[in-house]
């Protein structure tokens, strides 16, 4: 079996990371220096924390962050999928790769689900259960 037959989602390859990496801070300079002409993007701030590629490195998952910008993360991530042609475009100028990788969005749901976890594990029903179990384990070492 050759390296090619990796099945499913693995870890992502060395040469996966450096190339995400790479289109991430391109995209990132791309947004911060307002490239793109667009009036719902020239008004937020948007932050990329990570780029996937694809095992074959033809397409980059970009996940976004709007920073300040409640509700309005799907338009904005319409948006900048809508500009992708011209993201595309600038990342060949930038990679020094044979092909340039398609351009996917999609809204980074990171922080909102630690934010829930965070919320989930200081809510009283979990603070009641945590402090029971102290009270057990030092009951328990007394009886030693």
């Amino acid at each position: 079996m050759g390296r090619s037959s990796r099945k499913g989602g693995g870890m992502s390859s060395q040469r996966q990371l450096r190339v995400g990496e790479m289109v991430r801070k391109s995209l990132s300079e791309c947004l911060t220096r307002r490239e793109i002409i667009d009036p719902l993007l020239e008004i937020h701030v948007i932050s990329i924390p990570e780029v996937r590629m694809s095992p074959d490195l033809t397409l980059a998952t970009a996940f976004v962050m709007p920073l300040g910008a409640p509700g309005k993360e799907t338009e904005i991530v319409d948006a900048l999928n809508s500009h992708k042609k011209f993201l595309r475009g600038r990342l060949g100028r930038d990679l020094t790769m044979k092909h340039t990788p398609d351009l996917r969005f999609r809204y980074d749901k990171t922080f909102d689900e630690a934010s829930r976890i965070d919320a989930l594990l200081n809510s009283p029903e979990v603070q009641r259960d945590l402090h029971s179990d102290d009270d057990n384990d030092d009951n328990e070492a007394g009886k030693d």
